[in-house]
C-alpha cells in the first residue's frame, strides 16, 4: 500500500496503472473511517484492479465552522484500518493541494440542492461538488463509491458525474448500520452516553413510516413523525421529508411518485445526524 500527499507523486502511479490498463476503484472520505467506509472499500476492491481512498476534511462543504473543526481526526488509525482491508493507494493532501486556486466552477443542480440539507445548509453542496469534481480530474477513476446514507449527496453526485464526468460510475452502496439501527456515521463518537442510548430511535422511527404508509396519509405521518421525535429525550427534528428519490422533490400524496425515499435530519444533543429509508423503489 502507497501513501501520497502531493498530485504530482499520486499521478506517477496511476499513469503507471493506466498503461496495464487496470480498473480504478475510487473511494473519498473525510477520514474517522468506520465499518460504513470500510465496505465501501470492499465492494471497490471487489470490482477493480486498483482501489484508492482519499482522507481530505473538506472545509468548504461545512457551513458551520464549529462543525468543521470538531471533525475527528484519526490519521494514523484511518491508514491502520485501510491497511487491513488492502486498500493499494491512499491519497491524503493538504487543502493547498486540492484548491491552489480560487474555483469559479458552477454547477447547474436542477433544484436537487434547494431542499432538506440544501434548505438547511447553505452552500454545503456547492462545496461537496467542488471537491468531487477536484479529485475526478486528479484521480480519473472507472468508478466511484457513496454511501446511500448521505442519498441527497449521492443523488447531487449521479447527476453532477452525468453531466461533467460521463466515463465515471458512481456506485451506491446500501447504509451500514450499528447492531441497534442507528447508521454509522463519524458523528456518532460525538454522542454522550445517554445520547447514544436513544439515537436508534431515528431508524426505528423510519421503519414505521414505512409499515404506516400502507394506511396512513404523507401529511399525518409527517406530522407523527414531528410528535415522535420531538417527544423524546435529548432529540430535536430539522427536518423530515417524503420525496421523490429521483428529483429530491416532497411529494404530498403517495401516487405522485413510483420512487419514494423518506429522508431525516436530527440533532441528537448537539450532534446532527441524518437518515433515511426507501419507500418505494
Amino acid at each position: 500500500m502507497n501513501i501520497y500527499r502531493e498530485i504530482s507523486e499520486l499521478q506517477k502511479e496511476l499513469l503507471e496503472i493506466n498503461q496495464k490498463s487496470s480498473s480504478v476503484g475510487f473511494v473519498p472520505t473525510m477520514g474517522a473511517l468506520h465499518q460504513g467506509h470500510l465496505a465501501l472499500i470492499e465492494k471497490a476492491k471487489q470490482e477493480n484492479d486498483f482501489v484508492i481512498c482519499s482522507i481530505f476534511v473538506n472545509r468548504i462543504q461545512f457551513n458551520n465552522i464549529e462543525d468543521y473543526e470538531k471533525y475527528p481526526q484519526t490519521e494514523n488509525k484511518d491508514i491502520e484500518l485501510l491497511k487491513e482491508k488492502n486498500c493499494d493507494i491512499i491519497f491524503i493532501p493538504t487543502e493547498k493541494e486540492i484548491f491552489p486556486n480560487i474555483d469559479n466552477f458552477f454547477f447547474n443542480f436542477e433544484n436537487l440542492d434547494k431542499v432538506m440539507e440544501g434548505k438547511f445548509r447553505q452552500g454545503h453542496f456547492s462545496g461537496v461538488v467542488k471537491v468531487v469534481k477536484c479529485f475526478f480530474e486528479i484521480i480519473n477513476p472507472d468508478r466511484a463509491y457513496f454511501g446511500e446514507k448521505d442519498f441527497q449527496q449521492l443523488t447531487i453526485i449521479k447527476e453532477f458525474a452525468k453531466q461533467n464526468f460521463p466515463t465515471i460510475e458512481i456506485i451506491a452502496c446500501s447504509t451500514v448500520r450499528e447492531f441497534d439501527g442507528l447508521a454509522m456515521s463519524s458523528r456518532n463518537v460525538r454522542l454522550t452516553e445517554e445520547e447514544r442510548k436513544v439515537a436508534p430511535f431515528i431508524y426505528k422511527t423510519l421503519k414505521r413510516v414505512k409499515e404506516k404508509k400502507i394506511n396512513e396519509t404523507v401529511n399525518d405521518i409527517k406530522q407523527w413523525v414531528i410528535k415522535e421525535i420531538d417527544s423524546q429525550q435529548f432529540m430535536s427534528l430539522e427536518y423530515f421529508e417524503i420525496s421523490s428519490s429521483l428529483t429530491l422533490q416532497p411529494i404530498e400524496k403517495w401516487e405522485d411518485s413510483k420512487n419514494i425515499v423518506a429522508c431525516i435530519a436530527v440533532f441528537v444533543g448537539n450532534v446532527r445526524l441524518i437518515d433515511n429509508i426507501i419507500i418505494e423503489n
